[in-house]
């Protein structure tokens, strides 16, 4: 018989001991998912001085730059799926402490590297950290605290990722401008040894119970496929086209692969993951409107960093804090996103943010080199405020709808969604950036040495470079260099716009609705009890 909703639960999940703690457990789990949010988003602000020579930088080139930070990327997306598979059977805490570890040394190395082939190698064991660490913190949560709390601590959990996203170029900035270029990854050495010591002596250990035999042959097929996916997005990106022959092999392969992947799981007595769960509407769309949200939101920020520093003449530090209303919005909704959801349900509150993301979107199609700040601001605003009302929504509908022992496979899956959709914003929107940018800046590459035209024409960081090198002959090539941007920036958002209105109805369309709470008092007398929720 069901209990009713007055009456305690009996036999709680979560041991008393651990469930006093949850809080102060939930702050270290913050603290470990900062470094690795902040890390990412550091680097792309010390860029230009990487790209340097020494011994202000290590004289990377632009191909250089492009895999220190993708070597990152390929090797975290990669191994999410095992590494949160790993969790459930080895035990999440174990997981956790080793990819802190691994993060780490891999970020001491990283700040000592004297050549770019040094620093991309440290880059990829930093990634191979961050895929270990980023599905153990959503893991734990979902261990240390009861269904009914859970929302809230996702929303908490969630705005932890936009203060990363925030202060990291903020950060970056401020040790830019005060020490040498390697200080943005030994930043994050005396932080590890923080994280490490709370870990051991506050965070318990959590594993799947029966976790049955081993998949070896589903996990190399699900590393492959993920590999050759991410670097075929990748390797489009770098080129600005997806039919070269580089890029649509491991493309094609990745796909193939995970195909494999999915077909070997349904026919596994011993699945890595039930492909079952993909069967449920709510549980579908949830991962896609992961993967749309960051698809649309990864190409947009990629894009804002050049318009703010290129176009504009702001500095890394002016532009990272240009970026603080999306923050300041997370991190206020994201943890009262719940309330919201209990009101009007998952199905309008996850729609209206997606609308509020393509609205900030599309607004860039309106910018221009004279934008007032505050305009800036306003439209950063709404984006964070957007994002704050979709991000805990579908991670707790991805997490909620997995058993509490396979919550590593399920932060697994909406991590790696959200990082192949974020891979691909930036691989495909940055195309088309880069293919409209080509376009219009090439009548004015006329006056342009025959060696430099190319070169010229590739970004309007280049064609900055080669018109700084014109001197006063130069300045026309500037003004059209931004007037190229700008147009090119229009078409980008607009397709960014697009991207998020598909996710919005995706979300409309298949998930749950407002909890149908009028009925609980029809259904009283006839014993069937109340909604989980509410217990």
């Amino acid at each position: 018989m069901s209990i009713p909703s007055g009456a305690p639960v009996a036999a709680p999940r979560v041991p008393e001991a651990v469930h006093r703690r949850r809080w102060a457990i939930l702050g270290v789990l913050m603290f470990s998912l900062l470094i690795v949010v902040l890390d990412n988003s550091i680097l792309n602000v010390a860029v230009k001085t990487i790209a340097s020579p020494a011994p202000t930088g290590i004289g990377a080139t632009q191909s250089e730059l492009e895999w220190a930070i993708n070597s990152y990327t390929l090797v975290f997306a990669g191994l999410l799926f095992t590494a949160g598979l790993l969790g459930d059977r080895i035990g999440r805490k174990k997981v956790l402490l080793a990819g802190i570890l691994v993060f780490g040394i891999g970020s001491a190395l990283a700040a000592l590297s004297s050549s770019p082939g040094e620093l991309i190698t440290w880059r990829a064991l930093m990634g191979f950290g961050a895929a270990f660490v980023m599905p153990a913190t959503l893991a734990v949560l979902m261990n240390v605290f009861e269904r009914d709390e859970q929302p809230k601590a996702i929303g908490i959990w969630a705005g932890s990722v936009g203060l990363g996203i925030a202060i990291g170029p903020i950060t970056g900035g401020l040790l830019l401008e005060h020490f040498w270029w390697g200080s943005i990854f030994l930043v994050n050495v005396p932080v590890v040894v923080v994280a490490l010591i709370a870990m051991a002596v506050l965070v318990p250990d959590s594993k799947d119970p029966a976790p049955g035999r081993v998949d070896p042959f589903g996990v190399v097929l699900s590393i492959i496929g993920l590999v050759l996916l991410v670097y075929g997005i990748i390797r489009g990106g770098e080129l600005a086209s997806f039919t070269d022959v580089t890029v649509l092999a491991p493309l094609i392969g990745g796909l193939l692969v995970l195909t494999g992947f999915v077909w070997h799981e349904k026919r596994s007595s011993h699945p890595s993951i039930d492909i079952s769960y993909f069967r449920k509407p709510a549980f579908s769309a949830a991962v896609a409107a992961i993967a749309l949200v960051f698809f649309a939101l990864m190409g947009v920020t990629f894009f804002s960093a050049f318009y703010l520093q290129s176009v504009r003449g702001y500095t890394a530090l002016e532009s990272g804090l240009l970026i603080l209303p999306l923050a300041a919005a997370q991190m206020i909704f994201a943890p009262r996103a719940r309330l919201v959801v209990d009101r009007f349900g998952a199905r309008a509150v996850c729609t209206a943010g997606m609308l509020l993301v393509a609205v900030g979107l599309a607004a860039f199609a309106l910018f221009d080199a004279g934008t007032p700040l505050w305009v800036l601001c306003l439209v950063f605003f709404v984006q964070g405020t957007g994002m704050a009302h979709i991000m805990p929504p579908v991670t707790v509908a991805v997490m909620q709808a997995l058993p509490r022992e396979r919550a590593g496979s399920g932060s697994a899956i909406n991590n790696t969604f959200r990082q192949v959709g974020g891979a691909l914003g930036i691989a495909v929107l940055g195309s088309v950036l880069s293919t409209v940018y080509r376009g219009d800046i090439e009548g004015h590459l006329d006056g342009v040495p025959a060696a430099a035209r190319d070169v010229a024409g590739e970004s309007i960081e280049a064609t900055l470079g080669v018109a700084e090198k014109l001197g006063p002959a130069g300045k026309p090539l500037i003004a059209a260099a931004n007037d190229a941007f700008i147009g090119a920036m229009h078409v980008t958002a607009l397709g960014s716009a697009a991207v998020a209105l598909v996710g919005a109805a995706v979300v409309a369309l298949f998930l749950p609705g407002r909890p149908a709470v009028r009925d609980e008092r029809a259904e009283a007398p006839q014993d069937t009890g109340e909604p989980v929720h509410q217990s």
